[in-house]
């Protein structure tokens, strides 16, 4: 069984895809998720380096991607000495949704895409490791697999 071009992505509230849904000019995926850039090693200084992001990405009607608006609120060590990093990534993506006329929560699907901002992969990238088909979702690390029913693994 191969990847789906369009790889359904279920809504579920109160998780890790409650913000998910269709709105007047097709679709949207957004998330608040921490990441690391490409390539950092987990050696000295990583709280410098683990960024928390809000990113909103919106797509038409039949799946494909049309642009993204990524917000990094701060870093983990900010996170540590004011407490004020995820509020404000969560307001911040909070706008974003408000700001989609028509918008409902519900299931989407998708195509794959991929982005690189400030060294962080954002996207659902697909592949097959021996003989399997999986999709993931970055950087959430969010794992589609078959049988396609949009439910994800962690």
């Amino acid at each position: 069984m191969a990847v789906p071009e369009v790889i359904p992505i279920a809504y579920e509230p109160h998780g890790r895809t409650e913000a998910i849904g269709r709105y007047a000019d097709g679709q949207f995926l957004g998330s608040v998720t921490w990441a690391f850039p490409k390539g950092f090693r987990l050696d000295a200084g990583w709280e410098e380096h683990k960024r928390l992001y809000a990113a909103l990405h919106t797509f038409d009607a039949k799946g494909i991607y049309r642009d993204s608006q990524i917000l990094c609120a701060g870093t983990w060590a900010e996170q540590q000495r004011t407490p004020a990093v995820l509020p404000r990534a969560r307001a911040h993506l909070a706008t974003l949704l408000r700001a989609l006329p028509r918008r409902t929560y519900t299931d989407i699907a998708i195509r794959p895409f991929q982005l690189t901002v400030e060294g962080v992969l954002f996207g659902l990238v697909t592949g097959e490791d021996e003989g399997e088909p999986w999709a993931e979702l970055y950087p959430d690390h969010l794992g589609f697999a078959p049988p396609w029913d949009g439910l994800y693994d962690t």
